[in-house]
């Protein structure tokens, strides 16, 4: 099956009130975890590639890999740029073979983002590419998306209806509480998700897919691994699963993971190299995190977004 977009994916999973999983990816390891257990469970599958990925492990050698993965496993998997700050990133990755491209304009007012919005919606359809637009602004630091608490914003659901029918999107990112990185609060500050945010928005939109950036969990078994072999996450909260799953049974169509899977292969490393110091092998090292990876995917596609079985 060749790559697809994530149109009926999103179609099925609002119908279904379930969520696709979008895990970020960076090298062989984490792909071939996420996607043996995607292929296991048969789960539909969105890859996402954020600029840093980009920087690191360079555009070619990651579409080869994913494309690797699709042959191997006969998923439907998109391939979905995370976070593109600009027209140019989006255009060299549509150019380069995406099916889907997100294009976060939210640092810009609201015309602004609608312009810049726009003008990547109509390079990308005329190309049979979708696009994920965003309105508010998450807190946190991933990759090159570094947002302070002070400066983040819920999405205003008076704006939504304008945005989607001016831009042409094709799913929207909000913000109602989520945040990047594994130090998503404060300690002591207790995780809360704004639904009513969410049920003002989706009846503003109504069958119009959802997306909720900065949902990893911040595994506790994977943080106290780290810490036990010489890391400090102590601090570290995440997104209560409970929560997720109840965004999954409404509009969200698209929840995206990308530190749990980090923590999940630092942590299988740490734990490698600490009980076996005198190995250099990286094939020895790297297989823990790996598994991590795949425990941790085949947890969040059953208990979490509910979408096993529907690839």
């Amino acid at each position: 099956m060749p790559l697809v977009t994530t149109t009926k994916m999103f179609d099925d999973a609002y119908a279904g009130k379930y969520a696709i999983g979008a895990f970020n990816v960076n090298n062989l390891e984490i792909i071939q975890g996420i996607t043996e257990a995607a292929a296991e469970l048969r789960a539909p599958l969105i890859l996402q590639v954020s600029a840093g990925a980009r920087k690191y492990a360079k555009h070619v050698y990651l579409m080869k890999l994913i494309e690797a993965a699709e042959q191997d496993t006969g998923l439907p998997i998109a391939i979905h740029l995370d976070h593109g700050e600009d027209f140019e990133i989006c255009k060299s990755c549509i150019d380069g073979g995406f099916t889907s491209v997100m294009i976060d304009g939210s640092k810009h007012s609201f015309e602004e983002n609608i312009k810049l919005t726009a003008e990547v919606v109509k390079y990308a359809h005329e190309r049979g590419v979708v696009v994920e637009g965003e309105l508010g602004k998450l807190a946190g630091i991933e990759d090159d998306v570094n947002v302070s608490e002070e400066d983040a914003s819920f999405t205003r659901p008076e704006e939504v209806e304008e945005f989607v029918s001016r831009t042409g999107v094709d799913s929207l990112a909000i913000a109602i509480g989520t945040s990047h990185g594994a130090y998503k609060f404060k300690p002591g500050q207790k995780p809360k998700l704004r639904f009513d945010i969410l049920e003002e928005i989706s009846k503003k939109l109504p069958n119009f897919p959802i997306v909720l950036h900065g949902a990893s969990s911040v595994v506790p078994e994977f943080v106290e691994t780290i810490n036990k072999y010489g890391g400090d996450l102590s601090d570290a909260i995440g997104i209560p699963e409970d929560m997720l799953r109840e965004a999954a049974r409404s509009s969200v169509c698209k929840i995206n993971i990308d530190s749990d899977l980090r923590l999940g292969m630092t942590a299988g490393v740490r734990e490698h190299m600490s009980k076996n110091p005198s190995h250099f092998d990286p094939r020895q090292y790297l297989a823990p995190g790996r598994e991590n990876i795949k425990a941790l995917v085949r947890h969040k596609i059953t208990k979490v977004l509910g979408c096993d079985g529907k690839a």
